[in-house]
């Protein structure tokens, strides 16, 4: 697409309002590509997103946007769009009581279970790799070798799993939640930023995925943590996200969900345990 003559940043600003009926067609276009429902007050969302793409290609405003988006051979923008919308925040050992629950309590039953093949486990909204990572340093510590692991990291968003397959993260990213001792012991110094140490790197590999597709060829896991999604869709597709996982979920295996989700009320074929403070689910059909 042929940018048009930039607009300056206030100018920009002030025309940013966005009509209703646009915001309707974005509302459609992020649920259609995502599955993410953005309710009606969620202005303020799409401006803080949306309007860096407005200056990058030149457009006026947001209503713009929505023109361009209309338009014949604009896929590359419509993925910018969704790719923006669904970018969400992650930190390193995000929710502290999951990773506890692993390190004191399931990770011996896990590799027992698991016993001559590798431990497979998932980050299904991978993001920017954090989530993914702390699996990865947290098992290190726990004298796992990387030959007794696969961690496959997920996410919609080509952009970030991009950021994640480079590793290189701020001064501001591993100050958060990043223990002093692992910034230490699996980074090095690049410039103003940090690489994360290429052992770390290599015991986690990315795919970009839809969650609403199909997941079976991703194989079996004994240990999925889809935390922070599911609070984003609508019920018929947490059902079906959830069923997925139950099918890709060894008999053993347990799910992480975010501090807000649960399967009350959206998939009752899950079995809810509390574990080092920590709420996790288990197939209830597998273990029947």
């Amino acid at each position: 697409m042929t940018k048009a003559v930039p607009r300056t940043q206030d100018a920009v600003d002030k025309s940013a309002s966005i009509t209703q009926e646009n915001y309707r067609f974005l509302q459609q276009h992020v649920y259609q590509h995502s599955g993410i429902v953005l309710d009606e007050g969620k202005h303020y969302l799409l401006e803080s997103r949306l309007i860096p793409i407005v200056r990058d290609v030149g457009l006026a405003d947001l209503n713009a946007l929505c023109h361009a988006l209309r338009g014949v051979g604009q896929a590359p923008l419509r993925n910018r769009v969704v790719e923006a919308m669904t970018t969400n925040e992650t930190l390193f050992f995000r929710d502290k009581s999951p990773f506890d629950a692993l390190r004191l309590k399931l990770l011996p039953e896990l590799l027992a279970a698991a016993r001559h093949r590798p431990l497979r486990i998932w980050s299904a909204a991978a993001s920017t790799g954090q989530e993914a990572y702390s699996i990865a340093m947290l098992l290190l510590e726990q004298g796992v070798q990387p030959s007794q692991v696969e961690i496959l990291g997920t996410d919609l968003s080509e952009e970030v799993l991009a950021r994640a397959r480079e590793a290189v993260y701020s001064q501001l990213e591993v100050n958060r939640g990043l223990p002093a001792p692992y910034l230490v012991k699996h980074f090095t110094r690049k410039g103003m930023s940090w690489e994360l140490q290429e052992r770390v790197r290599k015991m986690v590999r990315f795919q970009q995925l839809d969650l609403r597709s199909g997941i079976r060829p991703l194989g079996m896991f004994d240990l999925v943590f889809c935390r922070n999604v599911l609070i984003y869709f609508d019920l018929a597709t947490k059902r079906a996200i959830l069923e997925q996982i139950r099918g890709v979920m060894q008999p053993h295996a347990y799910l992480f969900l975010g501090s807000a989700e649960t399967t009350l009320n959206v998939d009752e074929r899950f079995l809810r345990k509390v574990v080092e403070g920590a709420v996790l689910y288990q197939s209830m059909e597998a273990r029947a």
